[in-house]
């Protein structure tokens, strides 16, 4: 993956730094207000790229970029926007007692689901190839790295939630067999719909909520301070997985997709129904009696991922109601032949 096009005058002046040799940025870059932070497109791409050099890098960047402390004085201001958009936009859910956490998270879900499915159910039912594709490559900037930025969670856990998020994460990467690995089974997806699989593709194309989805898991992941937010992010989006992906598959089947390419939605059906119950019990819960200072955190992450996954699927919704792409252009090129 090379470096995208800049869409704004942070993403100019970070990407024009990037493309050269790692060093102080002198003069420091300076982020603009906070105005819609989980939109701006330019300011989510500037954050998402210096979080990508903590993953798997720009074959265009210096890999010593990674730790340059100028870097992460920059990122941690992005990251402030970032952090003060999801306080705005998602209020701290009232404490309950550690081994209640569970039950509040299903409340959490279940308030979620009262608003109705849809972008899950239109593709279902409505969608044609065209919007499926759509759908692919805005998912294809976490799925393809999927399960990463959670795995961050690992080495600051222990006992019974670092066995649980273990658990998880296993299946996630496929049990130690690689063709099984969830990124690889999603390429598969994205190859048999003709779209082009090759990691970052689109990365250029999506809006900036969509890389906000993204980058809210690497907010929580990296850092220690938010592990709670990061185990409760992980619980909410098992526990809203299934249904989902059930549709997805039936949407993809509806419009022609073989087994392959459906294997990726079927595997999250069987999956998730599993994972949903250890994630919210034995990391979660298991987390929160280990240490309840974290019981606010836990319940505040996964109302960010419910509020973010609903901020995303109303945009694509609305653009696609409108008779208009929800990408940045036209129509999602097809892979190089």
């Amino acid at each position: 993956m090379r470096l995208p096009p800049a869409r704004g005058p942070i993403t100019a002046e970070l990407f024009a730094h990037l493309a050269g040799p790692a060093g102080e940025l002198d003069p420091p870059l300076v982020t603009p207000p906070c105005t819609r932070a989980l939109e701006d497109g330019d300011l989510q791409l500037a954050l998402f790229a210096c979080y990508e050099l903590h993953y798997r890098g720009f074959d265009d960047v210096d890999d010593r970029w990674e730790w340059q402390p100028s870097l992460l004085g920059f990122r941690r201001e992005l990251e402030r926007c970032l952090e003060a958009a999801l306080a705005h936009a998602v209020p701290r859910p009232a404490p309950v007692p550690p081994h209640q956490v569970r039950r509040a998270l299903k409340e959490l879900v279940a308030d979620d689901e009262q608003r109705g499915p849809g972008l899950s159910a239109y593709l279902q039912r409505e969608a044609d190839l065209a919007r499926f594709r759509e759908f692919v490559a805005h998912r294809s900037i976490y799925h393809l790295k999927e399960a990463d930025p959670h795995t961050w969670g690992i080495p600051r856990l222990h006992g019974g939630p670092k066995a649980a998020l273990v658990e998880i994460q296993s299946d996630e990467y496929g049990g130690g067999r690689a063709e099984r690995i969830h990124a690889e089974l999603f390429r598969t997806t994205m190859t048999g719909l003709g779209l082009d699989a090759s990691y970052g593709a689109y990365l250029g194309r999506v809006p900036g909520v969509t890389l906000a989805v993204s980058n809210v898991m690497s907010l929580f992941g990296l850092h220690r301070r938010l592990r709670g937010a990061l185990a409760g992010h992980l619980a909410a989006l098992e526990m809203t997985s299934s249904l989902p992906n059930r549709r997805y598959a039936t949407a993809l089947r509806r419009l022609g997709g073989d087994a392959d390419t459906a294997r990726f939605y079927d595997e999250h059906v069987q999956a998730d129904a599993v994972h949903e119950q250890v994630a919210a019990h034995d990391l979660c819960t298991g987390l929160a009696l280990q240490e309840p200072a974290l019981t606010r955190d836990i319940l505040w992450g996964a109302a960010c991922a419910l509020a973010v996954e609903r901020l995303w699927a109303g945009y694509v919704l609305e653009r696609w109601q409108r008779g208009l792409s929800s990408l940045e252009d036209d129509p999602v090129a097809a892979s190089p032949a």
